[in-house]
């Protein structure tokens, strides 16, 4: 197996209530609640555990609300490349209702200064290196600028990793200038990011032309339900998930791209790499929390997923 790093600058503790509708201005009574420490590359460093490799994770935590995150790396055994910052990690509320609708209300992080900025970069000098890929993953915390995370970006590619990028906005817009490995957002993601329509398979698979010009290697469109999409240079393949119940969607992306990064390291077939990625992203929707929690119904979800070859769109 393989030893990958996983970055999340903005990690959050999420707060999931579920709840069997939400009623606006009105007094809410849950039916459960849940807290997990979390944050994107979290999500994806758990996925990546439970499929047996190494993960060292990294990025910024804020000090007065330490306990759950570092429980969580003693827990899962990852390596601690954490930068501790002044402040409160941010919690996330997810409210999920019955039907699978999620309303996310998400804080604001702790404020990073320029030199704990400074501290990361050379820790994960010294750190980064040893590892065959690093995922970064999420938001950027206050402080941190489009131009440094770019910076962040360019000195992991200088320094021999494979770099799967998944964010959203100013940060996706300035780390596509890196032109990572790979990179994972979602229709709406891409489409803000690229000023573009992206939700037929012809403008998804044009906006994905777009980026493999610059250099990107491997462009993976999710888009809910409707399934996935992986565009490669001469090929694009897609998968329609099975229908499961919806207990959550937070954390669906971040497992497929786990399944995804998983599948590419280990120099899998593309088929059974993006059967694989889209049947654990399936399954991270039937449950609140993250990680391969059921194997047999793993196989199951894989066994049901449909995969096409698209052919190229004409121009």
């Amino acid at each position: 197996m393989a030893k990958i790093l996983t970055l999340t600058l903005n990690p959050a503790l999420d707060i999931t209530v579920s709840l069997d509708a939400l009623r606006p201005g009105h007094v809410n009574r849950a039916q459960d609640q849940h807290s997990h420490a979390a944050g994107k590359g979290l999500n994806v460093a758990q996925v990546l555990a439970d499929l047996g490799h190494s993960v060292t994770v990294g990025g910024f935590l804020g000090q007065d609300n330490l306990q759950p995150f570092e429980a969580l790396i003693r827990w899962r055994g990852f390596a601690d490349c954490f930068v501790r910052v002044p402040g409160e990690t941010r919690s996330n509320l997810k409210l999920v209702e019955a039907d699978g609708r999620v309303t996310d209300i998400n804080g604001q992080g702790p404020q990073v200064d320029e030199a704990a900025c400074e501290a990361l970069l050379r820790l994960l000098e010294q750190v980064a290196p040893q590892h065959d890929a690093v995922v970064v993953a999420g938001s950027l915390p206050r402080g941190i600028s489009p131009d440094w995370f770019a910076r962040l970006l360019e000195q992991l590619k200088g320094q021999g990793l494979k770099v799967a990028l998944d964010s959203s906005g100013a940060a996706l817009r300035a780390g596509l200038d890196s032109a990572p490995w790979l990179v994972k957002p979602n229709t709406e993601e891409l489409g803000e990011v690229l000023g573009l329509d992206v939700h037929s398979a012809a403008e998804q698979q044009a906006a994905a032309q777009r980026l493999l010009a610059t250099g990107v290697e491997h462009v993976v469109v999710s888009a809910g339900e409707q399934g996935v999409s992986w565009f490669t240079a001469g090929r694009t393949l897609h998968a329609q998930p099975p229908q499961v119940r919806v207990a959550s969607t937070v954390g669906a992306g971040d497992s497929l791209v786990a399944g995804m990064v998983h599948g590419l390291l280990l120099a899998e077939a593309p088929l059974q790499t993006l059967r694989r990625a889209t049947a654990i992203a399936a399954q991270a929707v039937t449950q609140v929390g993250f990680g391969i929690r059921d194997r047999e119904q793993l196989a199951r979800l894989e066994a049901a997923v449909q995969l096409t070859e698209q052919q190229e769109a004409r121009r």
